[in-house]
């Protein structure tokens, strides 16, 4: 996650801006050919294997968050232990993944940016007119086909692959990058998504990782320690702590701790 990273992916842009600018039916000219004109469907969506890997992608990319789901769910319910895993790594995976896969993708666009499916275009058997990627102004109601939600959360694994060991960096980068082409790719066979939706959520992704990498690990101004993150979690989820341990057990334990970065969660406050 380094500048020459992030100059590759601003170069990349303005090479995908440029070629939809010149060519704008080109993503139709790349739907058509997962396109089956005689029985005027997309073959690929009734494939079992191909159903099976779109599935199972996500359930891969979920997996490499799901340690940090747990660990943040268990501090919040038992503040007074420290986190059961890094906490910069718990902060960075979680975020990452939030703002690219859900809210971006799925708030942020799906629900508001009315670009119909190819499977819902008229040249390939629908009833909605085509719009290119920048026209929000499609007839699609909501769920709709800019930007990949699925394409995103399959790019989102550049972030477990910005975690790897310095010397495996570079080979989980091009791991991430293929699972995210090879499933963007599946759901451009099945008609759920031109290429350029896929391709931006490859960009949006990336452009994610990058700007939280950086403020948690690079920028000196906002770069946190794992102790950092166990602190404000503590202080987070300690009103609620203080009211189960007084309601259930009876028991006192005092306000929240004011715990200071560096400091171990738990180390100012003790059960009475």
């Amino acid at each position: 996650m380094n500048r020459t990273g992030l100059l590759i992916a601003l170069g990349l842009t303005l090479v995908f801006v440029g070629a939809f600018v010149v060519c704008p039916d080109l993503d139709m000219r790349i739907a058509a050919y997962f396109y089956d004109a005689g029985t005027r469907h997309f073959p690929m969506s009734e494939v079992t294997w191909a159903t099976i890997a779109r599935r199972g992608a996500m359930w891969v990319a979920w997996a490499f968050v799901l340690p940090s789901i747990i660990a943040v769910v268990v501090k919040l319910f038992r503040p007074i232990n420290p986190l059961m895993i890094r906490g910069r790594t718990a902060l960075f995976l979680l975020s990452t993944i939030l703002l690219s896969a859900v809210f971006l993708s799925n708030v942020a666009f799906k629900s508001h940016w009315g670009r119909p499916r190819p499977v819902h275009v008229v040249e390939f058997n629908g009833k909605d007119r085509f719009v290119p990627w920048w026209d929000w102004r499609g007839t699609c109601p909501k769920n709709c086909s800019f930007f990949s939600g699925e394409g995103a959360t399959a790019f989102w694994t550049y972030a477990p692959a910005a975690l790897a060991p310095p010397q495996w960096r570079p080979l989980a980068y091009v791991g991430a990058t293929v699972f995210g082409l090879a499933t963007g790719g599946l759901r451009m066979a099945f008609g759920g998504h031109f290429a350029s939706d896929v391709i931006v959520s490859g960009l949006v992704s990336f452009l994610v990782v990058w700007l939280v990498y950086a403020l948690i690990y690079r920028w000196p101004r906002t770069k946190l320690t794992d102790e950092d993150v166990d602190a404000w979690l503590t202080r987070l989820a300690w009103p609620g702590y203080r009211w189960r341990q007084k309601k259930l057990w009876g028991l006192e334990v005092g306000p929240s701790p004011h715990i200071r970065p560096g400091e171990k969660a738990g180390s100012q406050t003790s059960l009475s």
